[in-house]
């Protein structure tokens, strides 16, 4: 799994625990649906930090919360 596939996945497991969608993420996000749902099914292959930012700032928590997740163990870092 690449790092952009474990953010998709992490955010989906998240709005999943929290009973969330998508669209309203992107509302408590300040993010268009669009931004959001292309970092979900994988057409955003980098999302910017910034973003990520948001997306946490939506979910009330931390970046090192978001990542702190076995998730982000073990990545394909391709470099």
């Amino acid at each position: 799994m690449n790092i952009s596939e474990a953010i998709a996945k992490r955010i989906k497991n998240i709005c999943k625990e929290r009973n969330i969608s998508i669209n309203k993420l992107a509302n408590l996000s300040c993010l268009t649906q669009s931004t959001l749902q292309s970092i979900i099914d994988g057409s955003s292959n980098n999302p910017k930090l910034l973003t990520i930012f948001r997306i946490c700032y939506g979910l009330n928590m931390t970046i090192s919360e978001f990542f702190n997740d076995k998730i982000f163990e073990n990545l394909d870092l391709d470099i």
